[in-house]
């Protein structure tokens, strides 16, 4: 999604009107629970922070609302009336546009904590002022945060003139639970080299037409989810039982229980049926 929203490194040298603070435990943001809603705090309420970071300032209000990530120790209390969640339940919870910022904060907060010393030397890291990286004063190596490009297709079919969209599901999921494919990408590996990959490790299907769709940051716990849609070429399914529990091929009005609106994953179920009513 297109956020409003100003990345930036340090933050303004003049007072702060309005902020937003992601406070981490862990992998849990601190947030008020307001039963249906939530709440990200306003204040750092005086927590004791290991680190924090300025993240940049949302742009939608009168005044820029300035964002900063910030993490507590395991065994801090959150304050009254808050709570420690994780971010698979603030779905629907929080507005879209602090969910994915909560999102950005607890990869950069994740990179701080996992990349405290240099992996060639063992030095201790310093933190760059200019960008978001760490550099080791001792040998030069510049380490930035991680992401983990992955990729998720949609595959696609006429069966009988009819359309129908390949769902699988995951041995690892919930009973009735489908979505469409998704892997990592592997070192020297185009995006496209990947979607045929494994859509052919998982399902032993052949695919042709791979057009792009679309991309979602995707924090859990650092990957870039490019979405793809492709047809259906050849082959017969054959599961990779150690991967995949199910996967069949199914029309616009006989779809199983899907992934949350909020995911790419759902948006390009969601296109599919939209195609087939035209």
């Amino acid at each position: 999604m297109n956020l409003p929203f100003t990345p930036r490194i340090t933050p303004p040298t003049e007072p702060i009107a309005a902020a937003l603070w992601f406070i981490f435990r862990g992998s849990d943001v601190l947030v008020a629970d307001m039963g249906e809603t939530a709440v990200i705090p306003q204040t750092h309420h005086k927590l004791p922070l290991l680190r924090q970071h300025y993240l940049g300032h949302l742009d939608e209000a009168a005044m820029p609302i300035h964002c900063f990530a910030a993490e507590v120790a395991a065994e801090t209390p959150p304050p009254a009336g808050m709570q420690f969640t994780g971010l698979r339940q603030l779905f629907m919870r929080l507005p879209m546009n602090h969910l994915w910022l909560a999102g950005r904060a607890v990869q950069i907060i994740d990179w701080d904590r996992t990349h405290q010393f240099c992996s060639r030397c063992a030095t201790p890291n310093e933190i760059l002022g200019h960008e978001r990286a760490k550099k080791c004063p001792n040998c030069g190596l510049t380490t930035y945060p991680r992401l983990s490009p992955a990729i998720i297709v949609r595959v696609d079919r006429l069966i009988d003139g009819v359309p129908h969209v390949l769902l699988a599901r995951n041995g690892r999921w919930q009973r009735d639970f489908y979505s469409v494919l998704a892997g990592f990408v592997e070192p020297g590996e185009t995006l496209e080299d990947c979607v045929h990959r494994e859509v052919f490790e998982e399902v032993g299907l052949r695919l042709k037409n791979v057009r792009y769709f679309g991309s979602q940051p995707w924090p859990f716990p650092n990957s870039l989810m490019v979405g793809f849609t492709a047809e259906y070429a050849s082959g017969d399914i054959l599961l990779e039982e150690e991967e995949i529990a199910d996967a069949q091929w199914f029309t616009a009005n006989n779809l199983p229980k899907l992934p949350s609106s909020m995911s790419i994953a759902r948006r390009l179920v969601d296109a599919f049926v939209a195609e087939a009513s035209q």
